[in-house]
């Protein structure tokens, strides 16, 4: 006999988290492009609040609203110098509900 277990959505997770956002003073930018790499396109599966979009012209935006400060898109694209990254300003960015 098989027990069916609820799938736990990553989004139901993040709902726990809150947020300080400091409007107008983003902590990633993505730098301008003719077309995305191969790393900015993997960025759009691979972040786990989902922050980076394709957007209608092709190039990869972020939303850094629900930035969880992971790290993820830090390791794939900073050094290449496709986005810059930076800690929020003190009292902003991801608020951990549980540690």
């Amino acid at each position: 006999m098989t027990i069916a277990v609820p799938a736990v959505r990553v989004e139901d997770k993040l709902y726990q988290n809150r947020y300080l956002i400091d409007a107008g003073r983003p902590h990633i930018t993505v730098r301008a492009h003719q077309s995305p790499s191969a790393n900015l396109l993997a960025l759009t599966r691979v972040c786990p609040a989902r922050c980076y979009e394709l957007n209608a012209t092709g190039q990869v935006e972020i939303a850094a609203d629900g930035c969880m400060e992971c790290g993820t898109c830090r390791v794939l694209c900073e050094a290449s110098g496709e986005i810059t990254w930076n800690y929020p300003r003190g009292g902003f960015g991801v608020l951990f509900k549980f540690g």
